[in-house]
């Protein structure tokens, strides 16, 4: 049995510690948003987060994890959405949908790092991530707005501290 903080919470795992993280968060503890892609960490469709860092959770043993935090989809936002969540929406970017929960995962920790990157800065980080339908202009702009939206809100907070 091995314990994992997925989401700021312990859920015990009764699996081998060389099971993938991915078949655990979908398998076990039933978090579906995660999804398969290859299998081989070179698509992005099982990007979580490692302690804030994104990761291939279809590579990533559930012995490596320890006491580190894992945060899927499910757990991106705390109360509400996200605002890369947000913007996904209002860019319409999923087409089929299936890559978009590791695109945003990815996206939110490039935001997490710098709510202003550069659209190279955004090819870099993103170039992991592989979306079948071609969506990736309406990705890359809708990182740009979930940036200011960041940006804006770390103003409006600054301002009132």
């Amino acid at each position: 049995m091995i314990t994992l903080n997925i989401n700021n919470n312990d859920v015990a795992i009764d699996a081998p510690p060389e099971m993938p993280l991915l078949y655990a968060l979908r398998d076990i503890a039933q978090m579906t948003g995660t999804k398969f892609g290859c299998g081989q960490g070179l698509c992005g469709a099982c990007t979580v987060h490692l302690n804030g860092q994104p990761i291939r959770s279809c590579v990533t043993p559930i012995a490596a994890i320890g006491n580190q935090k894992v945060t899927t989809i499910e757990g991106l936002a705390d109360t509400t959405q996200h605002h890369v969540q947000i913007a996904w929406r209002e860019y319409k970017v999923p087409q089929c949908g299936y890559c978009q929960s590791g695109q945003q995962m990815s996206a939110a920790a490039l935001l997490a790092q710098n709510n202003s990157p550069s659209d190279e800065q955004i090819d870099q980080h993103m170039q992991g991530n592989i979306c079948r339908c071609g969506t990736y202009k309406r990705i890359k702009a809708a990182i740009k707005q979930a940036g200011n939206a960041i940006a804006q809100e770390a103003t409006i907070q600054g301002a009132q501290s």
